[in-house]
């Protein structure tokens, strides 16, 4: 279990808050103070599939604070962004992170980071092939878009012909997992305290990471390699048998990110070559999204996105759900003062023509709340453990 997750955080918290008293408030240089609190509601369409799970409304409370600070100069900036979550059914998907809590210096072209950050590469929208900085925090959701903080030095140089990265992190940081209760899992649940590593040093393996980007014209293009504790757990079955427990392999990633963007037209392409997980495989997303804005007269944008998902990982490696996969996705933006807007997505398995339907949309109320609605729909996927975990999710935010 992560020193940053559940309850053993208090050192995290007291050094963070030293570290934001060391530059203290001042008329020209003061910490502001933003973020939210939410209220979320999750309801299961069908009674759970494996015993103990929770039925009917899942409801769950959620805050997220962001602390700034830079000097007057603007060369040096500090923040600590700490996140919670508290479920009302599931112990496994109550958890507190430390989203962000680094320091920051700007001299000339270099840039240094030293602490805790959260990092994206790519530019797909079904999968994110080459983000593999932050590991996932997969109690939150299962779609992969929400990331742990990752403990780190990362040195930026940027120049004319592109930016330079250099990431050292030294302390890894294990997958959230639903717990016993929790639904969108499988028939067994995760035994995050049996953890097994192949590296000695366990969590304290030292990875890193390197990372070149640019444009050229119409052209974003990243390069990026990774070698270290893979983000991707094998799950294995616990002794005594009954649950699951992750293993982190070592793993060396390379990977290209591309995106041209031509008018309404944005072409993207996610690609990676792995070793250590099984044989060694190549991955891929790529496709379209191409926008028409303010359709028939109105002000509203509409979007078409396809993307196709490869992956060619032997059964050896971590199970992934898009190794022959088909994304047809539309995203309508309302352009309206309540900045309305809602993306739909369909997922189509070529190998068992399952299909996988997800609907997001959201809208400010007033200056300071925003609804945001979530469905997902396991269509046709009677083999599928999530089979019976069809829902629909509301989440009232209050920013401040």
């Amino acid at each position: 279990m992560s020193i940053l997750t559940r309850r053993r955080f208090s050192p995290v918290v007291t050094a963070a808050w030293l570290l934001l008293s060391t530059f203290p408030a001042r008329a020209d240089s003061p910490v502001t103070v933003s973020g939210s609190i939410g209220l979320e509601l999750r309801g299961f369409v069908d009674s759970p599939a494996f015993p103990g799970q929770l039925n009917g409304i899942q409801r769950s409370i959620h805050s997220e604070i962001s602390f700034q600070w830079q000097n007057p100069a603007g060369n040096n900036q500090v923040s600590f962004t700490p996140w919670y979550r508290k479920d009302a059914a599931d112990d496994g998907r109550s958890h507190f992170d430390v989203r962000e809590g680094f320091w920051r210096h700007l001299s000339g072209d270099g840039e240094l980071l030293i602490g805790i950050d959260r990092v994206f590469w790519g530019v797909t929208e079904s999968r994110h092939l080459v983000n593999i900085i932050n590991q996932v925090d997969a109690a939150e959701n299962i779609d992969e878009e929400d990331y742990l903080g990752q403990p780190m030095i990362n040195f930026g140089l940027h120049k004319a012909y592109g930016r330079f990265d250099f990431y050292l992190l030294p302390y890894f940081r294990e997958r959230t997992f639903a717990g016993v209760k929790g639904r969108l899992r499988g028939p067994q649940a995760v035994d995050t305290d049996g953890v097994q590593y192949q590296s000695g040093d366990r969590e304290n393996h030292i990875d890193f990471a390197l990372r070149y980007s640019h444009y050229i014209g119409n052209w974003d293009v990243g390069l990026s390699l990774f070698h270290g504790t893979g983000r991707e757990p094998t799950l294995l079955p616990s002794q005594p048998p009954g649950k699951l427990v992750p293993l982190y392999s070592l793993i060396t990633q390379a990977g290209i990110d591309l995106q041209y963007t031509g008018d309404s037209w944005l072409w993207k392409l996610e690609s990676i070559y792995r070793e250590g997980h099984g044989s060694a495989f190549l991955g891929a997303v790529g496709g379209f999204e191409y926008t028409r804005y303010q359709v028939f007269g109105s002000d509203r944008d509409l979007g078409w996105l396809v993307e196709y998902q490869y992956d060619g990982r032997d059964e050896s490696a971590p199970t992934s759900p898009a190794q022959n996969d088909l994304f047809i996705g539309s995203r309508i933006a309302f352009n309206d003062v309540q900045d309305t807007a809602f993306l739909t997505g369909v997922i189509f398995d070529t190998r068992d023509h399952s299909l996988g339907v997800r609907v997001e949309g959201q809208r400010r109320v007033g200056d300071s709340w925003r609804l945001e609605l979530e469905s997902q729909w396991f269509t046709r996927a009677d083999a599928s453990p999530l089979a019976a975990d069809d829902f629909i999710q509301l989440n009232i935010k209050k920013f401040f």
